[in-house]
């Protein structure tokens, strides 16, 4: 049999768990983590729309109008509160490594941040903790069929 023939299961493995990993992430900053930055000088906080978290960085977007410039440049030093509750939340610092512009299906114009996580805080390893939960739940979690047995292994 030729190589080309040949099935990549660990890349497919890898790609479906890519795959989890990034459904559960828009569940959880959807409905349960909020995610919030200082935006003005004024030190008021406003919401943000987290995109994609990793154990490097993340990107987060904020709906903007044509002609807005943007929030902030690059190599900024942001600080970022992700709340778990309605007033408990994980301050993080992040810098700030590009931006671009997204439209969403709606036709809502927004600047997407990629940013890299600033590890050297103390708070960097309650995230990370998170961050490793996400990537172990979506590599072992199980999509429910309603099947009558349940496996606790």
């Amino acid at each position: 049999m030729s190589k080309s023939k040949l099935l990549d299961f660990v890349g497919k493995r890898n790609e479906n768990i890519e795959n989890k990993r990034r459904e559960f992430e828009r569940v959880l900053f959807n409905n349960v983590l909020g995610a919030y930055s200082v935006i003005n000088k004024n030190g008021a906080i406003y919401p943000v729309d987290l995109i994609d978290i990793s154990h490097d960085g993340c990107m987060f977007q904020i709906f903007t109008k044509k002609d807005d410039e943007a929030h902030y440049a690059e190599n900024s030093e942001i600080t970022i509160r992700l709340y778990f509750t309605k007033k408990s939340f994980i301050p993080v610092s992040v810098n700030v490594k590009h931006s671009s512009e997204y439209i969403d299906h709606n036709g809502s114009l927004f600047i997407r941040y990629g940013c890299e996580f600033d590890k050297s805080l103390p708070s960097f390893g309650a995230l990370r903790s998170f961050i490793d939960f996400m990537y172990k739940f979506a590599e072992h979690s199980t999509i429910d069929k309603n099947d009558s047995k349940y496996y606790f292994l």
